[in-house]
């Protein structure tokens, strides 16, 4: 029981992420049966996953220094349009001599420099302006918005080669590239803010922002970087989701701003910054998806799906919160009374 009660301390929060989704995949295991664990199951969560899950990452990012970003739809959809462009021909023609191969690079090269401009505009705004993160990034929400609006008319964008579609449908071994892709971005930014000076100095900044600045570290410069990733990791998800639905449009996937959210805060990462991991999140979105997933089994209604996700993103915090108390003994009675009689 010592060993268990050495485990809770270390990391009262996955811990119970990692009981929680375990009951719940056992729970929908028993219910379900093959149909949960079917191929086709599987593989339709792989594909839905990757969508919101790297704009998850983004957000997550950013909250690690107590900011946030609620323009991260917006750059998706404009970098997304962006690549329509380049893809459906508009910008260069099938008739220009450039191979259908070299315009897919090109596309893709646009949309993730278009999506890091965005992101850079955000951390500029908040670390040289000193705007507050809710407020500049609503701001280049909108901007972003209406720049797309107004290049597209709120039309969407069609006609994408067979080559460039194959990304969003196709797989190796069954395992689609978009799951693949949204793999190695996972496993890249744990090892970034695990390994590497940069994440060490966004939890440091998350922690404390005046001693961080006292320490000589260019703090406007970590603010601006990371929102640049923010927003790269934006462009990643946009070149994503326009693959899978074979068209750009403005509003696309602003459903999964929520979502994001939900899913940094069900992983670990706290609000105000210096607390979470990559693996938290990862975490998150699997349960979020396996939910998701056996909502539609079940025929539950949009409310109802929301509304189990609200009472398991409260379940969460409540349980961290007596965690928290527990672990830092502030709690005299309830499980760590338990743990210690045993």
């Amino acid at each position: 029981m010592n060993e268990l009660s050495k485990l809770l301390r270390k990391d009262p929060h996955m811990s119970v992420l990692s009981v929680i989704t375990f009951v719940v995949i056992a729970f929908l295991i028993l219910m379900l049966g093959d149909q949960f664990l079917s191929l086709n199951n599987l593989q339709s969560m792989a594909y839905q996953i990757p969508e919101f899950g790297l704009l998850a990452i983004a957000m997550a990012l950013t909250m690690l220094t107590g900011g946030i970003d609620l323009s991260l739809i917006a750059n998706a959809g404009l970098s997304g349009i962006v690549a329509a462009y380049f893809l459906s021909g508009a910008i260069i023609s099938a008739d220009s001599g450039v191979s259908t191969s070299m315009i897919v690079v090109i596309a893709v090269i646009a949309a993730l420099v278009v999506s890091t401009i965005c992101g850079a505009i955000n951390g500029l705004l908040i670390a040289k302006l000193s705007v507050p993160p809710i407020l500049a990034t609503l701001g280049t929400m909108i901007l972003f918005t209406g720049i797309g609006m107004g290049i597209t008319s709120g039309q969407g964008v069609v006609g994408f080669p067979e080559t460039f579609l194959k990304l969003g449908s196709g797989s190796v071994l069954n395992v689609p590239y978009v799951f693949i892709v949204f793999m190695v971005v996972a496993i890249i930014a744990s090892v970034v803010l695990t390994r590497t000076k940069l994440g060490t100095r966004i939890y440091l900044y998350g922690e404390n922002q005046v001693a961080l600045k006292f320490s000589g570290i260019r703090s406007e410069r970590l603010i601006v970087q990371v929102y640049m990733i923010s927003g790269l990791l934006a462009g990643i998800a946009a070149i994503i989701i326009i693959s899978r639905v074979n068209s750009a449009k403005v509003g696309y996937g602003d459903t999964y701003l929520l979502q994001a959210i939900l899913v940094a805060v069900l992983g670990g990462v706290h609000p105000d910054g210096g607390k979470g991991k990559i693996m938290g999140v990862l975490l998150g979105l699997f349960l979020l998806q396996f939910l998701q997933s056996a909502f539609t089994l079940f025929s539950f209604t949009p409310y109802a799906k929301k509304l189990i996700w609200g009472c398991m993103l409260l379940l969460v915090m409540i349980i961290n919160y007596y965690m928290e108390k527990w672990r830092t003994g502030e709690s005299k009675f309830g499980f760590k009374t338990l743990l210690m009689r045993r």
